[in-house]
């Protein structure tokens, strides 16, 4: 099938609710993609963040083949291998707390946000999130997301939520009451731009929780397992959320989201107050546990660490000869460029020249690349960007 054809099919049949490339990829090796027309690209943001040790991992690859064989699926009704162990690996490497299983990260936000609403008092249904942020596409986590591009058309939103801006203790203070159920804030912005949540603020916010019986939410769904150099993003401030949830790159490219709960939360979700058909899915799971061994058995930690610090340095260097670059900012293999102006042409052009990245909040370069890259592959990446960058000067 030629890329013409398979895009008439999508335009005949698929609803157009993504602004799709005109690319139709049809295999991924590792940090790179191959599209129908036998091109090669560099993908420096895989899957968007889903892929974080590289497209199609060996180890991923053999654990769905070797479960597919034995059980795909079961309902929830009964225990299963996969997800109790994949439970363990994520507890182990985390606070200790217990784990329920879906599909996305906005599953498992809208899952945090309902057992807040369980584990506190009737009187508490607000909830206070941070301006910038993103938690999803459900009424509940697109309303939690304050940003007003994505609430275009789905007025009036849900009631209780409280948007305060990212960063700003004095903010949150002022918004805490009563009524307050939980706070949820990503530890590093992921569509707001790559913006690092400072020690004081999360801290400000664990310490409004305890004295107002609120609960302490971390969206770590892009800062999860592994792609800031430590399992979660959390763990690089002195603080210990109530729940944190997780998605993208926990399954390796296949479809899985958790919430971790600490246990006397998590005591609050009782049968028959949420439920997932799909979740925890043996298959899923199976990919999970694949990612987390891999992870360590290839000291995949390590290297998103010293190669984000690589990383930052050769965009900081650009940053010199470029005067469009304004800062480069990041932990990990979670990184931003902000431009002194929009974005999205270079991304175009580095596409067109064999490099995936992401433009978000319409000035922010977004470089995650999977933490099985190394230096070759950076180099490679930053040879384009600058190219384009001298280009786009020219």
């Amino acid at each position: 099938m030629t890329t013409q054809e398979t895009i008439d099919l999508f335009d005949k049949y698929v609803i157009a609710n993504y602004g799709r490339l005109p690319r139709v990829i049809v295999r991924g090796e590792g940090c790179y993609l191959y599209d129908a027309d036998g091109n090669k690209i560099l993908d420096m943001f895989p899957g968007w963040a889903v892929s974080a040790i590289g497209h199609c991992h060996p180890k991923v690859v053999e654990a769905l083949r070797r479960q597919a064989g034995k059980l795909l699926h079961i309902d929830n009704t009964f225990y299963s291998e996969p997800q109790g162990e994949l439970a363990k690996l994520l507890s182990e490497r985390a606070f200790g707390g217990k784990c329920f299983f879906c599909n996305s990260g906005a599953e498992a936000n809208e899952a945090a946000l309902k057992l807040a609403r369980l584990h506190t008092s009737q009187e508490k249904y607000k909830f206070i999130t941070a301006e910038g942020s993103f938690h999803g596409r459900t009424f509940a986590t697109v309303t939690a997301t304050a940003q007003p591009k994505y609430h275009e058309g789905f007025l009036p939103l849900l009631p209780g939520f409280v948007y305060v801006p990212f960063n700003d203790t004095e903010a949150l203070e002022s918004a805490f009451s009563d009524e307050v159920a939980a706070v949820l804030v990503e530890p590093i912005q992921g569509e707001g731009g790559i913006n690092i949540a400072g020690d004081k603020y999360l801290q400000a916010i664990r310490r409004l929780c305890d004295e107002n019986g609120a609960v302490m939410i971390l969206d770590e769904v892009q800062t999860g397992i592994g792609r800031t150099g430590k399992w979660f993003g959390y763990q690089h401030f002195d603080v210990v959320p109530d729940i944190i949830t997780m998605a993208k790159a926990l399954g390796g490219g296949v479809a899985i989201g958790a919430m971790m709960a600490k246990d006397q939360i998590a005591a609050s979700l009782v049968p028959g107050k949420h439920a997932s058909t799909f979740g925890g899915n043996c298959l899923a799971c199976a990919a999970g546990v694949a990612v987390i061994e891999a992870i360590e058995e290839d000291n995949l930690l390590e290297n998103a660490a010293e190669l984000g610090q690589y990383t930052k340095g050769k965009l900081l260097e650009l940053k010199q000869k470029h005067s469009v670059i304004d800062s480069v900012r990041g932990i990990g293999l979670m990184i931003g460029v902000q431009l002194t102006g929009p974005g999205a042409d270079i991304v175009a052009q580095c596409l067109a020249n064999g490099l995936r990245i992401n433009c978000t909040s319409d000035t922010v370069l977004r470089f995650m690349p999977p933490m099985i890259a190394a230096k070759s592959h950076i180099d490679q990446a930053i040879e384009i960007l600058d190219t384009v960058l001298n280009e786009d000067e020219g």
